[in-house]
Parts: C-alpha cells; structure tokens; sequence
C-alpha cells in the first residue's frame, strides 16, 4: 500500500513540470444523467490517482484557468493528503430538485430514498420563472410533505426581484433560500430586508463564498445565516475547513456535480465539521449536506457509488471502477481537451499565487 503524503509533500508536488509525474494515472470519464441540471445532461470529469488515492478535477467548462486551478488545487490534496480525522462515521445528505417541470419532481425525490431534506433549483429565468417555482415546491410538498425545504436561486435574481420572490416562498416553511443574488453587498440588504418584513427566511450563500476573492466578506457584512461550501471551488478540504472556521457560520457541504470520487471528499469535509450550538438549534443536528448528486447520474465511476442510504452516505474513498471507467471513457477529442486544461492549470498553480483563504 502507498503511504499518504504530508502536506509539505503535497506542496512539494506542484514543484513537478508536468502533472503526468504526479499522477500515475488519469482517466477522463463522460457520465450521463437522468435529467437536465445546470443547463447540462452529461457531465465531464478528470480523475487523478495519487499517493493516497483517486481525485477528481472537474471544473465545469466555462470557467477559466484562475478559477479552474483552484480545483485542480483540491484534487493534488486529496491525491496526495489524507483528509481530517471524521468526527461521524457517516453524513447526512438532501436530495436535489432540479429546475424541472412540476409533474417530473415526486419521480426525481423518489431516486433520493428516505432523505429527510431536499434543495429546489429556483429562479433558472429570474423572476420570470418564480410561477413554476412556486409550483415545484407544492409538488414536493404534496410528494414529500415531512420533508425539510431548502431553495437555491444561484444569484439569478435582481434585488427588486428578490424580495418579491422571498415574499411568495414565505408562506413555505423554509430551512433557508440560498444566493437570491448575485453581489455580496445585496445579499446583505435582502438579508437585512427579509429581517425587518419578519418572512422568517433565512438566507445562504455559496457563489459568495465559493467564487469570492474575498469569501470571509460575507460574515463581516452579516449577509448570510449559513454558507454552502464545496471543496473543489475552495481548493480542498483543508482550506475549506479554514473558511468554515474563519467565517463561524453553520456550514452546509455540497457537491459541485461530482463523481462519486468528488462525493467523498465533499463527505471527509463534513464528517469533519463540528455540531455546534448554532448548527443544532438550525438543523437539528448535523446538518443534511448536498452530497447525494450521485442520483442524478445514470451511471457512475464507482462499482458501489455514494449514493444516500437511510438518508445519509458513509465517510470514506471512493475509487473507480476499471470496468465503469473503461466504459464511460470520455471521446478521444474530449480527452486532448482535458488534459490540455490540465497542464494549463498545473502551468498556473505553479507560476501564480494560489488562492488560499486567510488564516482566522
């Protein structure tokens, strides 16, 4: 068995010219999925093997060099690094509504199981769309009436538009509605608004935390009651404790579309995080993290993917499958492409300061 690497070796490793002398072995894989999500129906993503284990680089396509190599930054850590001693051996997961037509949501909450907690996809046209959104959260609601309710517009709305959505959502129970908008600053004045016309809403942020140069900013303008942190955007496991740490907000763990090998890092983040008085008095305990994106899949890298059981997934590596990765082998253009994108970013992480939360 390779031993894992200490964090002075993992840094160690971005000194090698060429990424192909720190992986021994890549795969980019091409899973297809049962439904549209995030204006998607197959999902692309690079898979490194290190020292202690499989990795995942997935960047989704649009985004450039900078912002792609901090997740480039994620997979040398866990490939390299053995995550945080868990303090659960397992983590709780929500299911994932996506922005789909009202009639489809009991079918997609049913590949989810028993969970407890699901997160609609609102506002995909703005406040054009609020009418279907309102209708989709009926639908759960009449599907899973018991079940915990959270809502993530992904900074689509305008501020005006905000309030007036926030104000139709109130008449739901709510655990949260994450990033109404877009700036950190109106997240704080639509926090502040939603306070002070008493819908009882809270409010989350994940594109203010996860795409922000700055992403403490959101804790010291009060613009959110909890933050949504994904451990790829954030550079890894251990600089995304330190936000969490250094925001002291109760935090929520979510995927970023990942494999199953992206699961479990997202997995030994939260299994990491405390249960504090505030996260208990939210959530009840520790709080249903957005990890169960595996369902979302048709098929996936791993032979027993993390997928939700009893409402939660086990803490621990995933690993893919060689006969899953023979058969979702991505195109041979797509291939050249990813691995062209991955000497850009390895070229970045090792010219450019990499992005790094500062300490608390």
């Amino acid at each position: 068995m390779t031993r894992a690497h200490s964090p002075t070796e993992v840094h160690a490793a971005l000194e090698a010219a060429d990424p192909r002398e720190v992986f021994p072995e890549i795969a980019v894989v091409s899973l297809p999925m049962v439904t549209r999500f995030r204006g998607i129906t197959v999902r692309e993503a690079m898979l490194l093997r290190g020292p202690a284990g499989w990795a995942e680089f997935s960047p989704f396509i649009e985004y450039d060099t900078a912002e792609a190599a901090r997740w480039l930054l994620a997979a040398v850590e866990f490939a390299w690094a053995e995550p945080p001693e868990p303090l659960r051996p397992r983590v709780p997961v929500n299911g994932t509504i996506p922005a789909c037509p009202p009639g489809q949501v009991a079918e997609v909450a049913a590949r989810y199981g028993d969970v407890s907690t699901f997160k609609i996809k609102i506002a995909e046209q703005g406040a054009a769309s609020l009418a279907e959104d309102l209708r989709r959260i009926e639908a759960l609601r009449r599907a899973r009436p018991d079940a915990a309710v959270r809502l993530d517009a992904n900074g689509r709305y305008a501020p005006e538009e905000a309030m007036r959505a926030l104000q139709a959502f109130s008449r739901f129970e709510l655990q949260y509605v994450e990033q109404p908008v877009a700036a950190v600053e109106d997240l704080a004045r639509i926090r502040e608004a939603a306070d002070a016309a008493g819908l009882g809403i809270r409010i989350a942020a994940d594109e203010s935390i996860r795409k922000a140069e700055d992403p403490y900013r959101v804790a010291e303008l009060g613009a959110a009651d909890v933050i949504v942190v994904k451990v790829q955007p954030l550079g890894g496991v251990i600089r995304a404790r330190e936000v969490v740490t250094g925001c002291g907000l109760p935090a929520v763990v979510s995927s970023a579309l990942d494999t199953s090998v992206g699961l479990s890092a997202g997995a030994a983040l939260a299994a990491a995080l405390p249960v504090t008085d505030r996260v208990a008095e939210i959530f009840g305990g520790a709080p249903a993290c957005g990890l169960g994106t595996s369902a979302l899949f048709a098929a996936d890298i791993s032979a027993a993917p993390v997928r939700a059981e009893h409402g939660s997934v086990p803490v621990g590596r995933a690993a893919p499958d060689p006969a899953q990765l023979s058969r979702l082998r991505a195109a041979p253009s797509r291939v050249r492409w990813w691995m062209h994108r991955l000497q850009q970013c390895w070229k970045h992480l090792r010219t450019e300061s990499s992005p790094r939360p500062r300490p608390e």
